[in-house]
């Protein structure tokens, strides 16, 4: 655990959601971290928790480039890495829904782990739901459009779980949708690994970096 990690709870965090969710104005709480950290599964428990008439979620991974896009390119083979996404669309997106204008609903995408590709206009954010969670890799990276993200999150939490935690459950993620336990562990390590490493860097510029009890 680095110097600045908390050691905190799910109900502690639940806690802290709402009270952000209890203001006058909208509220987004950025979720971040390396890729296996825990981002999505906290996520979904705090919008869970507070129910959908005060919490949405809105991952940045729908921001994911097509994978027509990537193989364009050549980048297939490194899916995930920050050039891989459409940050500057995901920036705009997080400024409208910093400001909402009176009964508009704001649309925005998902990613789908089975298709591996991005879902337009899948998640629906009304304009009385008064937080919006969204969690993703790069929410405090400092190039490009990311701080324009960082500038619309209200607080941001940088997950630090045991590296060899979220490798396992990075490794079991990836064998879950699809790959061989060896085409798994190889991605995991190679490169998730090197997104992790720039990852860590920017958890300086979090509100809090946590580590949440096991169990």
């Amino acid at each position: 655990m680095t110097a600045r990690a908390q050691a905190t709870t799910l109900a502690d965090l639940i806690e802290a959601a709402t009270r952000l969710a209890s203001g006058k104005r909208r509220t987004i709480l950025g979720i971040t971290g390396a890729p296996g950290a825990g981002k999505s599964t906290l996520g979904e428990g705090i919008v869970e928790a507070l129910g959908p008439e005060r919490a949405v979620l809105v991952p940045m991974d729908g921001f994911h480039l097509a994978d027509a896009v990537l193989a364009a390119r050549g980048l297939r083979d490194v899916k995930g890495a920050i050039h891989t996404f459409d940050d500057a669309g995901y920036a705009a997106l997080l400024e409208r829904i910093r400001h909402p204008r009176p009964g508009e609903i704001v649309y925005a995408p998902r990613f789908d782990r089975n298709l591996e590709e991005p879902i337009a206009g899948s998640i629906e954010v009304r304009p009385d739901v008064p937080l919006v969670v969204t969690e993703g890799n790069y929410l405090l990276a400092d190039d490009g459009a990311w701080p324009r993200v960082r500038a619309c999150l209200t607080e941001c939490w940088f997950l630090e779980p045991a590296p060899d935690v979220r490798r396992e459950r990075l490794i079991a993620r990836h064998v879950a949708f699809g790959k061989s336990p060896e085409a798994a562990r190889a991605w995991a390590l190679g490169t998730d690994e090197a997104n992790a490493a720039l990852i860590a860097a920017t958890a300086e510029r979090a509100d809090r970096v946590l580590r949440i009890a096991e169990g």
